[in-house]
């Protein structure tokens, strides 16, 4: 497809541009780089509203820092006006959108999204926007966008990348594990009981994300060294080729880089043929609201995920 820009003079590949939310979890490089518009989430904190803009406002240290001390921040899904405006700016400029929404099984803001797409198709009938619902999240929902971008630089129209994107989104495995505990309690993942317990234990539950797009209780390991080499025994299970997978993988972690970087080095040292090194990033601030520190995940491209798959182990 012939190359165009817009307003502001960002270069674009295509007749369309390929966008998502700030909660795909990359960093602002990964986003400038594949050419790829995010629209923020916000949350709040002692009544004050934060755009989730990739640790620019608040650095991740701070943000994780003041959860540890105590500080429980709230958060508000992305409105139906918010998304409007968001992709009204490229119908202005003559481009089509395909948005890609964070999983619609932990947040109402896919609604919202095709809300606005409703609306604006009526303002610019000429023009077209698609939405899609990852059923991903964090660097998950971005490998899904690191994914799409590939296609869309091969060339591919946006009908084709529409289809690719419901093809696959669930063959983004998603995995991960918590050393603490507080936040998924309050969130009511985990119940009262089973927290203490595994406080007391030092249980980490290893969860999973389902066919629905929702997070799933799995099985329990007893220390975080254990809980890791479950991440990596789910990868030799799930990846597309086992041993053999040569694809991309990704992970985030909210405020524990040293077990970040001993589970890149063992999924790096398990699968020799991976495409690269593992990419690293922050679980960002919408979702840090609801994990709070000390959470670990992991992202590839596998097996699809199904409802035989979803069936929980209690935590």
């Amino acid at each position: 497809p012939k190359g165009r820009s817009n307003s502001k003079g960002e270069y674009l590949m295509a007749s369309y541009v390929l966008t998502c939310c700030s909660v795909a979890d990359m960093d602002e490089e990964f986003f400038t780089r594949r050419k790829i518009p995010y629209i923020c989430y916000h949350y709040i904190i002692d009544g004050k509203q934060y755009p989730d803009d990739l640790g620019k406002t608040i650095a991740f240290t701070e943000f994780y820092g003041k959860q540890s001390e105590g500080v429980r921040p709230a958060t508000s899904q992305i409105c139906a006006g918010g998304y409007y405006d968001f992709f009204k700016r490229f119908l202005k400029d003559g481009l089509d959108v395909l948005h890609i929404c964070l999983s619609s099984g932990i947040s109402g803001s896919y609604g919202s999204a095709c809300i606005a797409k409703k609306e604006l198709s009526e303002r610019y009938p000429e023009r077209r926007v698609e939405v899609v619902d990852s059923l991903g999240a964090s660097s998950g929902y971005g490998h899904l966008m690191d994914m799409l971008a590939d296609r869309r630089d091969g060339g591919a129209e946006l009908s084709e990348l529409l289809a690719l994107a419901e093809e696959k989104k669930l063959n983004i495995q998603h995995w991960f594990f918590s050393a603490d505990l507080t936040y998924y309690i309050r969130g009511g993942r985990i119940s009262k009981a089973e927290g203490y317990f595994g406080k007391l234990l030092g249980i980490c539950p290893v969860m999973g994300m389902d066919e629905k797009g929702r997070l799933i209780p799995k099985e329990k390991a007893r220390t975080k060294r254990k809980a890791i080499e479950r991440l990596v025994d789910k990868m030799k299970e799930h990846a597309a080729g086992e041993l053999d997978y040569a694809g991309r993988c990704f992970l985030s972690h909210s405020a524990c880089p040293k077990e970040a970087g001993a589970l890149a080095a063992l999924v790096e040292q398990t699968f020799p043929r991976l495409d690269g090194r593992v990419v690293i990033s922050n679980v960002g601030m919408l979702i840090g609201s609801h994990t709070g520190p000390g959470t670990l995940a992991l992202f590839f491209v596998g097996d699809k995920r199904t409802a035989s798959q979803a069936e929980a182990i209690s935590a």
